[in-house]
């Protein structure tokens, strides 16, 4: 009898991973178009498109890559670290702006980074730590508000800010719980691999 063959693992070179790389890419472009000319609302709006589009690829890639079964490492570790950096450079670039204070910047990047270092960290217990449905929704929440903030609420309506911030504190919210289910999930990891083996723990 001929042995079990084993499932093939999907190539890294796949139309997912391409999508987060692009992704990577328009970050710099987003960074310019956001700080370059902050007055223009022209070009706020511009850069609130692009924004957009590259939040866009990553709900393409997700479903592609579930659809196909084109899930891979690369893609489990790469993609949110993708969107962490656009995020990212949306909050810190309202900081730099004076149009979102520093101190909800500063929380939202020290969870981020803190959980996408934590994702690397947990490597070494043989887990690859995915998105949870609270993180995509974290996510979800903070590409609304960043786009209702980006074209500058100086140049919207009264009533598009109101709804701006409360999306915004919504996200704000989102991701610190969404932190401390991550810290648990982690641990949990860490116990149950030092269970598994007894001889690895210190």
């Amino acid at each position: 009898m001929s042995a079990p063959s084993q499932p093939v693992k999907p190539s890294n070179w796949n139309v997912p991973n391409v999508l987060t790389a692009i992704r990577l890419v328009l970050v710099p472009v987003f960074a310019w178009l956001l700080l370059a000319h902050p007055a223009d609302p022209g070009l706020r709006w511009v850069a609130n498109a692009v924004f957009i589009a590259a939040i866009l690829t990553d709900m393409a890639d997700g479903k592609i890559a579930r659809k196909y079964n084109l899930v891979t490492n690369f893609g489990k570790l790469w993609d949110p670290i993708a969107d962490k950096a656009l995020t990212g450079m949306g909050f810190i670039g309202l900081s730099i702006l004076g149009e979102l204070p520093w101190w909800i910047t500063v929380i939202i990047l020290l969870r981020e980074w803190g959980i996408t270092i934590l994702r690397f960290w947990i490597l070494k217990y043989g887990t690859v730590m995915a998105a949870n449905k609270g993180g995509k929704l974290k996510t979800v929440t903070q590409s609304v508000g960043l786009a209702m903030f980006i074209p500058g609420l100086a140049f919207l309506p009264a009533w598009w800010g109101v709804i701006a911030w409360v999306v915004m504190i919504a996200a704000f919210a989102l991701t610190v719980w969404t932190g401390a289910d991550y810290l648990i999930a982690a641990k949990k990891t860490r116990d149950a691999y030092h269970a598994e083996h007894p001889e690895e723990k210190k």
